[in-house]
């Protein structure tokens, strides 16, 4: 089968031949259909120093995906052929204390598809049954390809409890743009979006934020305050990793308000806890990957219900060996695609 690998450490990566992947008892094996592009996945590419720390080729990559089961091992129980399927892609111990107390998503000894262990980025790809998600066949490949990301925003914004609240949400990224569409069916009253992207954040405009501002041309926290009349807001989502957008975020939420941190530093971050945090009574609360699988379902429910319609993120469509010219839209200063969606046939 074709792959997309990451041969060696360095720059970029190969399409290659490899064998389809053999299964272990309690595996099943997914024809790929849609396979959607990340953030982790542009780091392995141009392997950054987290790429560099933690990736080991050769490695196929990618991990959000979905397609059709057309094989299982022999004591898999309840995955079938002709199932479609997507995948939760911590794959957990189920040994830990974590695993055995409901917390799957943050086990000790996590292992994440397509960073880890060979991903999704190629024909086929197998997983451990646990982490085999069935989906409604009603959803296009492209949409159903996206829930494992979708799950972030869920999950985050289900954490913040948005509801009669107000939210910035910093991050134009797509679980930034998912988190604005959420927010609003979720029932927050003032929804405000802080990006430098001006592409996505045009596509953060058909989610009907309240304001959209533009950090390269616009000072956040001095528009944040006006709007808001000085108070601040009751939630901020984090969803970028930016250093300034930790400090600013910090800075326009209220006393006693929810900051929800989801973005992943490049580095570590310097904060002033007595002011940022202690003296203003901050509920900071981490987000790591979905709840499994309670995230799961609410997004099955959303999607499923018609209320939420993710296709405008939808931007590009690829085929698998043309890696190369996807991941140039979502490289250097003005980034030019929302999700890049990779088919293999």
């Amino acid at each position: 089968m074709k792959a997309v690998r990451k041969v060696e450490a360095g720059f970029g990566a190969k399409v290659v031949d490899v064998d389809i992947p053999k299964l272990s008892s309690h595996q099943v094996l997914v024809k790929v259909r849609a396979a959607s592009i990340c953030g982790t996945d542009g780091h392995i590419y141009r392997w950054n120093e987290w790429a560099a720390g933690r990736i080991k080729p050769p490695l196929t990559f990618g991990h959000e995906f979905s397609g059709e089961v057309v094989e299982v091992g022999n004591q898999v129980e309840r995955i079938k052929v002709g199932d479609n399927a997507s995948a939760e892609t911590h794959i957990p111990c189920m040994g830990c204390k974590q695993c055995r107390t409901g917390r799957m998503h943050i086990c000790q000894n996590v292992s994440i598809l397509g960073v880890d262990r060979d991903g999704c980025f190629a024909e086929y790809v197998a997983l451990p049954e646990i982490c085999c998600l069935v989906n409604n066949k009603v959803l296009s490949w492209e949409v159903a390809s996206l829930q494992e990301p979708l799950g972030n925003a869920v999950y985050s914004v289900r954490t913040a409890d948005v509801s009669a609240k107000s939210v910035v949400i910093f991050g134009d990224g797509p679980i930034g743009i998912f988190a604005t569409a959420i927010s609003r069916l979720f029932g927050a009253t003032k929804i405000i979006v802080v990006g430098m992207q001006q592409y996505r954040l045009e596509i953060i405009k058909k989610y009907n934020p309240d304001l959209v501002i533009n950090a390269r041309d616009e000072n956040p926290i001095e528009i944040i305050e006006q709007a808001t009349k000085g108070e601040g807001v009751d939630v901020v989502l984090e969803m970028s990793g930016a250093e300034d957008a930790f400090h600013q975020g910090l800075k326009v939420l209220s006393r006693g308000g929810k900051f929800i941190a989801f973005g992943i530093p490049s580095k570590p971050i310097h904060l002033n806890v007595a002011d940022e945090l202690i003296f203003k009574g901050v509920d900071m609360i981490a987000i790591n990957g979905r709840k499994m699988f309670e995230t799961w379902y609410e997004v099955a429910n959303l999607l499923n219900s018609d209320r939420l319609d993710i296709k405008p993120v939808i931007t590009h469509t690829f085929k698998l060996d043309e890696i190369d010219e996807a991941m140039k839209l979502l490289t250097g200063k003005e980034i030019k695609a929302g999700k890049i969606i990779l088919k293999t046939s």
